[in-house]
């Protein structure tokens, strides 16, 4: 695979999100940072180690 140079890479730009689409992924991306919170929590609360 080749490299690319310097100018190359910085040359490339992703195409920039809607303020709105911006939104939802911060959005998605709280809800399952909880989730997973939520189901450490839970998890470990099944669990009986003594």
């Amino acid at each position: 695979m080749r490299e690319l140079s310097a100018d190359t890479r910085l040359s490339i730009h992703p195409r920039p999100l809607s303020s709105r689409t911006e939104r939802r992924i911060h959005t998605v991306a709280i809800y399952s940072s909880l989730a997973l919170i939520a189901a450490v929590v839970f998890g470990t609360l099944s669990v009986h180690p003594f």
